[in-house]
Parts: structure tokens; sequence; C-alpha cells
């Protein structure tokens, strides 16, 4: 039994016999011969170079925050853990942390959750200020948080809304659903509604389809907002700052605040500062990174 094998363009190629002439090799393009040709090393030249830049000033704060104080060795060693034991018991960091995590997985869950029922209505449903919506929603995406501290803060204060985590829930996960509506909307449209349909047809609802069919498909969509959103709220400054002014709802950014002093700098304890801040964002990424990149490439393909 002969089999026909049939080229990326759609031409045919001839059986393949035993014993017989071979076709002709696919002759390569001239982007793969280009790519081909080029010497490996001057790919991971500049890749081992901005790779080097990047983690010097990750090394940099671990050396500050594992060297004993008033060492100058450019090798932590001897080892100390003084300076994390003083930000989390002495400084308060276990509280800005639990905190900091609260606004994190709340703002996660919040802005999931309404970016996955408006994208969902944005990719299905036809309205008369559809194309309105969709430039408003990219227009807000130019104005800066800073130009919102004033009418939020009145808008908190007013709801006696100060100094809850809380306002800060609420204040990132409407800085964050813009772009998270984009992305969701845009992964739902590479979704076929016949799928939906067929769902229709068997007896299922319209909730009920979506939650069988649709949303098992956009879990690297969901998992890419989701991220972004817990990574953008535990990062943010400003709004923390503004909006909580007692120090057991103050959070890790704003913490890290009240370890530069007016006339001096514990460089070690901002140093530990700065890793125990970092740890949650790089555990979150090496678990996502093979996600994120397709749930934000698919959710920018135009339907």
């Amino acid at each position: 039994m002969t089999a026909v094998l049939t080229e990326k363009n759609g031409a045919v190629r001839p059986p393949v016999r035993p014993g017989g002439p071979q076709p002709p090799a696919r002759r390569r393009t001239g982007r793969e011969r280009a790519f081909d040709d080029v010497p490996r090393w001057q790919i991971y030249l500049p890749l081992g170079l901005y790779l080097l830049f990047t983690l010097i000033p990750f090394y940099w704060m671990l050396l500050f925050a594992l060297r004993p104080a008033g060492s100058t060795a450019l090798v932590p060693w001897p080892m100390t853990g003084e300076h994390f034991a003083k930000v989390w018991n002495e400084r308060s960091f276990a509280v800005f942390f639990q905190n900091s995590m609260i606004v994190g997985v709340a703002t996660l869950i919040a802005t999931t959750l309404v970016a996955l029922a408006g994208g969902y209505a944005l990719a299905r449903f036809d309205f008369r200020i559809k194309g309105a919506f969709m430039l408003a929603l990219l227009c807000s995406q130019f104005i800066p948080g800073a130009l919102m501290l004033v009418p939020l803060f009145e808008i908190f204060r007013n709801l006696q809304m100060i100094n809850s985590l809380w306002s800060v829930v609420i204040a990132e996960t409407v800085f964050q659903l813009p772009l998270s509506i984009i992305l969701i909307s845009g992964f739902i449209k590479n979704v076929p509604v016949s799928l939906e349909e067929a769902a229709w047809v068997d007896g299922c609802s319209r909730f009920t389809a979506f939650r069988a069919v649709v949303l098992p498909l956009l879990r690297p969509g969901l998992i890419a907002v989701g991220s972004f959103a817990f990574v953008h709220s535990w990062n943010h400054f400003l709004f923390a700052l503004m909006f909580l002014s007692e120090q057991d709802k103050q959070t890790i950014p704003v913490g890290l605040n009240t370890l530069i002093g007016a006339d001096s700098v514990d460089l070690g304890a901002l140093a530990a500062g700065g890793v125990i801040a970092a740890v949650p964002v790089v555990i979150v990424f090496a678990f996502i990174q093979k996600w994120l990149v397709t749930g934000f490439s698919a959710g920018a393909v135009k339907g």
C-alpha cells in the first residue's frame, strides 16, 4: 500500500515505492536558509548579555539581603537571615504580605469574573453602541490612574470605605477591566459558535452550554488575564498609599516605602523586603508561563 503525501502548499507528491527513485526534497525558502545560516553565537550572545543585564539587579538585591550588616563582600558568605527576620517581625511585613495577598486574590477573582461576562457579551451579541463601547474601553487605557485619585477618594470616603482593603480591590479591578474584557472577548471569538449551538440543540441553556463547552477552552485566556490582574495589584503602590492610612491595612509596596527614612536607608532590610515582595510574582510566572503567551496572543487575534 502506498501513501500519498501532501506538501504544505497543497501540492500532491508522488507515492514512494520501496527501492524506487526517491522524490526530490522540498526546497527551503529564503527565510529558512537565512535562519539556518546564522551562526549560533550571534543568537546566544545577545540573549546572554540581555539575561546578564536582567539578573544583575536581582543578584544585587539578594546580596544585600543575605550578607551581614556592614559587609562589603561581593559574595553573600556567610549568609544571614537577620534582615528577613527584622522586616518580617519588627517591620510588620507579615501583615503587609497578608494584606497584599488578599488584595491580589480578590482582584484576580473579581477581574476574571466581570471580564468573562463582558467579554462574552461583546463576542456573542450585537447591539447598537457596541463599537462605541469598544472604543471607550480602548481610550480608557490612556487615562493615568493618578488622574482618578481625587474622584475615587471622594467616592470611597462617601461610602465609608477609606482604610478598607475593598477600596483598593475595587479601584484595581476597575482599572484592569478594559484590557481584560478586550482580551477575553478576542479569545471567545476564536471559539466556534457551532459548538454552543450543538449544545443548545441537545437541550442545554446558554449558561450551561457556556460552562460545559466554551469555558474549558478559555483556560489560557483566563490564566493570562487573572495573572496580569494579580501581579498588577500586587505591585501597585498608588492606590494603597492613598486609600489606606492605617499601618495594619497597608500592603507590601507601601511597607517598602516605610523602610526609606529621611536621613538613612536600611539597605539590608529594604533588599529583604524586596525579595519577599518578588517571591510570589516569580512563583506565579513560573507556573503559568506556558499559558501566558498563549492567552495574550489568542486574545489579541481579531475574530
